[in-house]
């Protein structure tokens, strides 16, 4: 008789997005005159830009020609994308990576929960805590996490990383070793960047222990200061321990195209073995590649006329994020985040727990946000706003806000 992986009855509840979502529709069914202001999920609201449309009408027609028609795209990634992204994302920044360690996917959410299939199953996992959920859920389907702790909130197995106000939200080294370490930065849920030189601490930690670093930098865009490293291979030595993720959905407004890669060094080598080669055979064997269309639409996201619509966007989503920061603090918050990325984490008032300050702001403004309490232990008493909303529901919301 077939039998489940018992490994996913250890998961807890549901995806906090769905809860979210669940308690969402329940308030629209039960008020269905309300206006609600979405600063939850972290979902774009603008439109593609015009140049990135117009490469993939494009690429439409070119599906409609049999001349140019394309059937199943390379598994890794057509090259004039792979080459765009290493021209623009690295090269310009000095940073030596080659067209073939780009892994287009279609997504970071994909890869960095589908990354740790390459990995033994006994080997420790470390995180942040306040962490983006998928990091932690994937691990747990995998049988890496040991048994979940009611009390603590906490699996048995996983390493905690905390990311308080004492620290900056930027964690300190783990007491344990670790073989893994998912990093986050500009950091979801916290907002938070860091700077190279703690970065640079990282890497260096990573290569004592012989760790490798799994970087998220789905939010490098949003980096205004010059002084913060958008990829982690910026650091020394990053190449032999580090793993990087990219998104477009938050850079280009692709969360419903799907688009993203990993860059993996051919240098990146554990017990003499390419984590490279085996993330190709991995990545060979169960993906088909991302459409021909959107890697089109990807291509144009570095051309001139795109680079700079996009930009637009970006800016027009971190000034919400400057607008709500500032905003908040002015009505006696205490806020975070906002600055190098479009998310804000503040503390929530007079002692309310994340998810009683989800219900409030949810009933009696109708704003909603994403309790703390749901990345993590270290997130309770904290809450995540969005600046993917437009500027006038964002002035709208702390309208709202300060009625409380």
């Amino acid at each position: 008789m077939a039998a489940i992986n018992e490994n996913y009855l250890n998961l807890q509840g549901s995806y906090l997005f769905q809860t979210v979502a669940r308690k969402v529709r329940e308030f629209e069914a039960a008020n269905p005159e309300a206006k609600l202001i979405k600063l939850g999920i972290g979902d774009v609201t603008q439109p593609i830009a015009p140049a990135v449309l117009e490469a993939m009408h494009k690429a439409v027609d070119e599906m409609g020609d049999a001349g140019t028609f394309r059937g199943y795209a390379p598994d890794l990634g057509y090259d004039f994308l792979r080459t765009a992204i290493v021209e623009n994302e690295y090269k310009k920044r000095g940073i030596d990576i080659e067209a073939d360690e780009i892994f287009v996917s279609d997504g970071a959410k994909s890869d960095c929960s589908n990354i740790q299939e390459i990995f033994a199953q006994n080997d420790l996992v470390a995180v942040c805590d306040p962490v983006y959920p998928v990091y932690v859920d994937s691990n747990v389907m995998a049988g890496r996490s040991g048994a979940f702790d009611p009390e603590k909130k906490l699996y048995s197995k996983l390493i905690y990383m905390p990311c308080t106000e004492a620290n900056g939200f930027v964690p300190d080294f783990p007491e344990t070793k670790p073989d893994l370490i998912y990093l986050c930065f500009p950091n979801n849920p916290t907002g938070v960047a860091i700077t190279k030189d703690r970065l640079q601490a990282w890497v260096d930690y990573a290569l004592k222990v012989g760790a490798v670093i799994l970087y998220d930098a789905a939010y490098e865009a949003y980096i205004s200061d010059d002084a913060l490293p958008h990829s982690i291979y910026e650091c020394s030595g990053a190449e032999y321990c580090a793993i990087e993720f990219r998104s477009f959905s938050k850079k280009a407004g692709f969360t419903g195209l799907r688009l993203g890669f990993t860059v993996i060094s051919k240098k990146l080598k554990l017990h003499d073995k390419s984590v490279h080669a085996l993330w190709a055979r991995r990545h060979g064997t169960k993906y088909n590649g991302a459409p021909y269309i959107i890697q089109r639409a990807g291509e144009a996201v570095y051309s001139e006329e795109g680079a700079q619509q996009i930009q637009a966007q970006i800016a027009t989503y971190m000034n919400n994020a400057r607008y709500l920061k500032t905003s908040l603090h002015d009505a006696g918050y205490t806020v975070y985040g906002g600055e190098n990325a479009p998310y804000i984490w503040l503390k929530t008032p007079d002692g309310l727990s994340s998810w009683d300050f989800f219900d409030l702001l949810l009933n009696k403004v109708g704003i909603v946000g994403t309790p703390g309490s749901g990345f993590g232990p270290n997130g309770e008493g904290f809450f995540r706003l969005t600046a993917f909303g437009t500027y006038e529901n964002s002035v709208e919301a702390i309208r709202r806000i300060k009625t409380l």
